[in-house]
Parts: C-alpha cells; sequence; structure tokens
C-alpha cells in the first residue's frame, strides 16, 4: 500500500504527529515541521478540528474532565480551544512540509474536516481512537478513496470490525490499524503489542502502533512484530508546554526513534541460509574429524586417534561414526584433517 508516494511493504512510515504542540504560533509550527523532517520522520500529521466541531461549550458534570488524567479539571471546550490548529493555517503547513518531501496529512473530526481536506488533496486520513466508533464519518473519509489510518485505543473488537465494514462498504480496502493504547502518557506494561499480530491476522489489513509510551522501546519491538507505520507524538521545544508535551518526543529523542526503527528494519532483514564469503571464511574455526595421535598404516580408527576439534579442515563430525572402526590406508600425522581418502 502506498500513502502518497510511501510504499510502506518496503519501509516502515514513521509520523510526526503535532496535534497541540504549536502554542498557537505558526510559526512554531513550521518549525516543528522542519525538525520532524531533520529529526527523520517520513510524514507529518495535523489535527483538523475546532472546539465547535468536536464539542459545545458546556461545564456540567458531562463536559468536565475527571478520568485520572493529565487534563483532570477542565471543560472539553476549554482544553479543545487550545489545542485545535487554525483551520487557516493548513494548506500554508501542508504546504510547506511538501516543499521539504514530507507527506503531511490529518485527521479530521467532522465531516466539514474533511471537506477542508479534501480541498487541500491530502493524501491519506488518519481517523483518532475516540472517533472509531462514528461510522458516518468512517463512511464519509472512507469515500475519498484515499488510504485510512485508524487508531484503536478505545474501541472493542466488535468496534474495529464495525469500522473496518464501514470502510470496505464504501469500496475503500486501503486500511491501516494502529495498536494503540489511550493513556497518556501510557505505560510499557499496557502496550500489549501482541494484539497488532492479531489485528493482522484478524481483518486481513496492515498494522502499525500509535505510541503514547516515552522512550522509543515500544515502537523499535513493534517492527519485529510486524508493524508497518508508526505515529509518535512530536513536539519542537518541551518548553513550549502545552496538553500533549508529556508524552511528545523533541527532535533528539525523536532522531533516537527513527534510528532505532531503521536498525530493527535492517535486523529483520529477510530469510536467508546461504552462506556469504565472510561465513565460508568463518566456517574454518567450525569443528570437524582430524587425526590426534600418528596413526599407522593399517591401524583402526578408534575414538583416542580420530576427534571432533576445532579447526573445520577435516569432514564432518556427523560422520564419525562412520569412521571409526575402519583402517588407514597409510600412515597418518597428529594434526592431520580427515578425508574419505585415509580410508
Amino acid at each position: 500500500m502506498r500513502i502518497d508516494k510511501f510504499d510502506i511493504s518496503k519501509k516502515v512510515l514513521i509520523i510526526a504527529e503535532m496535534s497541540a504542540n504549536h502554542g498557537h504560533d505558526i510559526t512554531i509550527a513550521k518549525e516543528t515541521i522542519k525538525a520532524a523532517k531533520d529529526a527523520g520522520a517520513d510524514a507529518f500529521k495535523l489535527q483538523t478540528y475546532t472546539a465547535d466541531t468536536i464539542t459545545i461549550d458546556c461545564d456540567n458534570e458531562y463536559f468536565r474532565l475527571d478520568q485520572g488524567t493529565i487534563w483532570d479539571g477542565r471543560t472539553l471546550y476549554d482544553l479543545y480551544k487550545e489545542a485545535h490548529t487554525p483551520w487557516e493555517w493548513h494548506k500554508e503547513l501542508m504546504n510547506y512540509a511538501n516543499e521539504l518531501d514530507l507527506i503531511c496529512f490529518s485527521s479530521p473530526f467532522d465531516k466539514t474536516a474533511v471537506d477542508l481536506l479534501e480541498s487541500i488533496n491530502v493524501p491519506a486520513y488518519k481517523v483518532a481512537s475516540f472517533e472509531i466508533t462514528d461510522i458516518p464519518l468512517i463512511e464519509y473519509i472512507a469515500s475519498k478513496g484515499k488510504p485510512v489510518i485508524f487508531s484503536t485505543g478505545i474501541a472493542t473488537l466488535g468496534e474495529i470490525e464495525d469500522a473496518v465494514r464501514a470502510c470496505r462498504s464504501v469500496g475503500n480496502e486501503q486500511i491501516i490499524l494502529l495498536k494503540c493504547t489511550s493513556a497518556y502518557p501510557a505505560k510499557i506494561e499496557d502496550a500489549n503489542l501482541l494484539t497488532m499480530k492479531n489485528l493482522k491476522e484478524t481483518f486481513n489489513v496492515e498494522v502499525g502502533l500509535s505510541d503514547h509510551t516515552s522512550g522509543v522501546t515500544v515502537p523499535v519491538v513493534s517492527v519485529a512484530l510486524g508493524a508497518r507505520v508508526i505515529e509518535k507524538h512530536f513536539i519542537l521545544d518541551k518548553s513550549i508546554g502545552g496538553p500533549d508535551v508529556s508524552f511528545s518526543l523533541d527532535k533528539e529523542e525523536f532522531k533516537s526513534l527513527v534510528d532505532s526503527v531503521r536498525d530493527a528494519e535492517k535486523a529483520l532483514g529477510k530469510v536467508d541460509y546461504g552462506l556469504t564469503d565472510k561465513k565460508l571464511k568463518s566456517r574454518e574455526f567450525s569443528r570437524s574429524l582430524f587425526v590426534v595421535t600418528d596413526i599407522n598404516e593399517g591401524e583402526v580408527f578408534n575414538e583416542e586417534n580420530v576427534r571432533s576439534i576445532r579447526p573445520g579442515y577435516g569432514l564432518s563430525p556427523k560422520y564419525i561414526g562412520t569412521i571409526i572402526g575402519k583402517k588407514a590406508k597409510w600412515d597418518i600425522v597428529k594434526g592431520t584433517p580427515i578425508s574419505w581418502d585415509f580410508i
């Protein structure tokens, strides 16, 4: 599957998610895009909503956060008003990312956001964890015929199935499911990355990781388990502050993530039992059969005069049972590698 010009079957797509890490300053937003590119990101992701498109301005118990999060005590409206990326920035930011040869797309949170993103021709869409149950929105997104990436953080298996079915119902098979732990920040022990493999097997789709843990361990392990997409929150400088700073990586941390993921890809390599010249040379230090005491012509080979030792110039040790009991064709000096000619 391709996202823009990027083939995720050949290389893991690493996405830097800006989210609210811009301090409502477009200069910071653009510097963040440049820093993400310099850190090795393949793609940069925005979020497209306003406080009014995602919730309502209400201060009753339903709209005030009290769930053990870093945002407890705030209303949803207040949080999203601070966190949203101004819509008038989107085209400029995406054009800037494209100039840097960085794929740029977004998570829309309602149909008007999809319409905005279509107007600037985004190459893909991301459905956030908390929108995965909004089937009409998913159908609208999928109907645009572009890859749809889902975070699955709060979804049951049945709800994930509903979301996948919604995509397929409008003829869109370009589906990527990201294993996600919807805690901010998330604990490593809650990553449960084996779920990612099960998602691939269950739904026959590409899979990946939307990560909210600290550090790079979870993303690297996910590559070994088949992740083709990794998304991580990115911030230019943690001193900027903001609602997402505690689970965002700065430039150096993100570069460490990218380098570690690329090393993991190299380590996975391919199924290969071939012997390179270097491996063949190393085989000289493997075990083989040697004469370990002087043997006279006609003397019987036994476990005292023939042994499996290093180096590897003689017959394979698996033939010792065949050699023992046979007679030497001629005198053989200690330290001579055994060959079939000696019998």
